[in-house]
This record gives C-alpha cells, sequence and structure tokens, in this order.
C-alpha cells in the first residue's frame, strides 16, 4: 500500500529522480521556460516553489546564508543558485506563491507522452504584466453604479475646458488688433 507516498515516481530510482529534477530546476531558473513531458513538469513545480520561496527570506545575513546553501543541496549549479537570488528572488517577492506555469502543448509524435511548458510566471512577456515593475499598484476591476456619473462629468469638464481654451485665445488676439 501507498500510504502517505506523495509524488510521481517517474519510473526512476530515488538517486535518478533526485538528479532529473535537480537538472531540471537548473535549466528552469537559468531559461526562465523548459519544454519536457507533463508528468515531469508537475514534478519540478513540486521541487522548485519551495526553493523560490526559501530566496524570498532576507531577515538578516545568517538567515541568507543558510537560504542559499539550503538551495544550492538541492540544485547544486553555482550559477543557478546565483541567478535564483539576484535575478528571480526581486521579481517574485511582492507574489504569495504560484511562481510557475505549466501550459499543455500536445502529444509528442514518436510515443504520444503529454508534452508541457512550464515557466516562471513573472518572466513571461505574453501573459500579464510581464517584465512591468511589481511597484505598481493594481487598478479596481470594481465598476458598480457610478461610472454613467463619471462619463457625464468629463463630458461637463471637457465642454468647459474648451470654452475657456477658446476664450484664453480669442482675449490675445483682441488686443493685437
Amino acid at each position: 500500500m501507498r500510504h502517505g507516498n506523495k509524488g510521481n515516481k517517474l519510473s526512476r530510482t530515488a538517486s535518478h529522480r533526485r538528479a532529473l529534477l535537480m537538472n531540471l530546476g537548473c535549466q528552469l531558473i537559468t531559461h526562465k521556460r523548459i519544454t519536457t513531458t507533463l508528468a515531469k513538469a508537475k514534478a519540478l513545480r513540486v521541487y522548485i516553489e519551495p526553493l523560490i520561496t526559501k530566496t524570498k527570506n532576507t531577515t538578516s545575513k545568517e538567515a541568507i546564508m543558510h537560504n542559499h546553501r539550503i538551495v544550492f543541496s538541492y540544485l547544486s549549479d553555482k550559477a543557478a543558485v546565483k541567478e535564483l537570488f539576484t535575478v528571480v528572488a526581486p521579481k517574485v517577492a511582492a507574489r504569495p506563491g504560484g511562481y510557475t506555469r505549466i501550459i499543455k502543448l500536445g502529444a509528442r509524435t514518436g510515443d504520444n507522452a503529454e508534452i508541457a511548458m512550464i515557466e516562471l510566471v513573472d518572466f513571461n512577456e505574453i501573459y500579464g504584466k510581464g517584465l512591468a515593475t511589481t511597484a505598481e499598484p493594481a487598478k479596481k476591476t470594481r465598476r458598480a453604479g457610478g461610472a454613467k456619473k463619471k462619463v457625464a462629468e468629463t463630458e461637463v469638464e471637457a465642454t468647459t475646458s474648451e470654452a475657456t481654451t477658446n476664450e484664453a485665445t480669442d482675449t490675445p488676439t483682441e488686443e493685437k488688433a
């Protein structure tokens, strides 16, 4: 029985699975987007999101160094860890979770395996804000009741501003004549 055994084994031994997820994680951090099978993408999401969360704890220098060591034990690639802490961490600082997105791409032609693209959400220019800064306040999308009044007020303001500009342009021409 599989009591309490979560996670997909991916038909690999524990050491092979750990090496696979380590390599996929390093490639995801380096390239921000990779294409793999759906099962590997789902297993990678579970593997990489806690590591990204560890980059956000910047309370003290000791905590930062401790998190660097923990993440390095999971990735074992100095360049990927540096990229994670210097480039990815500031981008995801305001995000409470859900750092990756999985997009299904269809079936592979050779063996009909489900192919998916896994990417870091904050590094996509197509969906959402893309590379925009997170310091901008989000727009309020709620529009209940007052929309007609605001439109009428803006039309009144526009006509009054046109009238004042016409008066302002008329007075100098009269002074010249």
